[in-house]
């Protein structure tokens, strides 16, 4: 079995995917440097910047935010949209999903050092509304070494072909969902900088808390049909590219 049809394999017996060396060591030291850019305040994201682990109970050490969420970098950076990630994701996503696939939106995550605020397990689709295709992946980009301790993703394999579970708020003003779920259900998929993990919109998924001293940055993409794009858009969802209050509600959180 070749490489692209043991990923599409992998993806619908589990819900997801790794993808390694995605980028060079020196696109992705390119890509800090924008990143860095959005961190530092040297980007203006007004409401696309917000703290997703915001009453979110946690050890947080550092004083920045929980987890920093920026919404839309290719709307911020509109360069980003033609650079070779966005462009190389694209082409994988449609071999695992079909070539009607489009992005629907991006974002960066951000885990500080020593900010040690988990994000609670979830399904993305518990953020979306109801569409009639449900054909979605999202691409998780390790920008520094995803590990376990810096908060790494885990999966429960197989979870995008069960119901989607019960979800409730996490805290208080952050707008990340939880549902009922263990470590001892999960597997972990620490990545190299560079490699990416793309999984469905129905997997179960979540990520400890960075409790090491470096940073752990990741960008992450989704894809959907373009049909199911424009539905969307007709309904009002655009996951914040027009700033409103249901701007953080409306996203998978990682």
């Amino acid at each position: 079995m070749n490489a692209k049809k043991a990923a599409i394999s992998e993806f619908r017996t589990n819900g997801f995917c790794v993808v390694e060396d995605l980028l060079s060591a020196e696109e992705v030291a390119a890509y800090l440097a924008t990143y860095d850019r959005f961190l530092d305040g040297t980007i203006d994201c007004g409401q696309k910047r917000s703290d997703l682990g915001a009453g979110v109970s946690s050890n947080n050490e550092s004083g920045a935010e929980n987890i920093t969420q920026i919404m839309w970098p290719s709307a911020l950076v509109p360069v980003l949209r033609e650079a070779v990630y966005h462009q190389r994701a694209l082409q994988i996503v449609r071999g695992l999903l079909g070539d009607d696939v489009e992005l629907d939106f991006d974002m960066l995550i951000d885990k500080a050092p020593r900010s040690n605020t988990a994000t609670p397990w979830h399904q993305d689709c518990a953020y979306w509304i109801d569409l009639p295709d449900k054909r979605a992946a999202s691409i998780w980009l390790a920008l520094d070494e995803a590990t376990i301790d810096n908060g790494c993703m885990w999966y429960v394999p197989g979870s995008h072909r069960q119901p989607v579970r019960p979800h409730r708020p996490a805290g208080t003003g952050g707008g990340a969902l939880v549902c009922e779920a263990d470590e001892s259900e999960g597997i972990a998929v620490p990545l190299r900088p560079g490699s990416a993990v793309i999984h469905a919109g129905a997997t179960l998924h979540y990520a400890r808390g960075n409790s090491t001293d470096g940073h752990r940055r990741a960008f992450i993409l989704n894809f959907r049909p373009a049909e199911m794009i424009a539905l969307e858009r007709e309904q009002g969802m655009d996951h914040g590219l027009t700033v409103n209050e249901r701007m953080v509600r409306n996203v998978g959180a990682r």
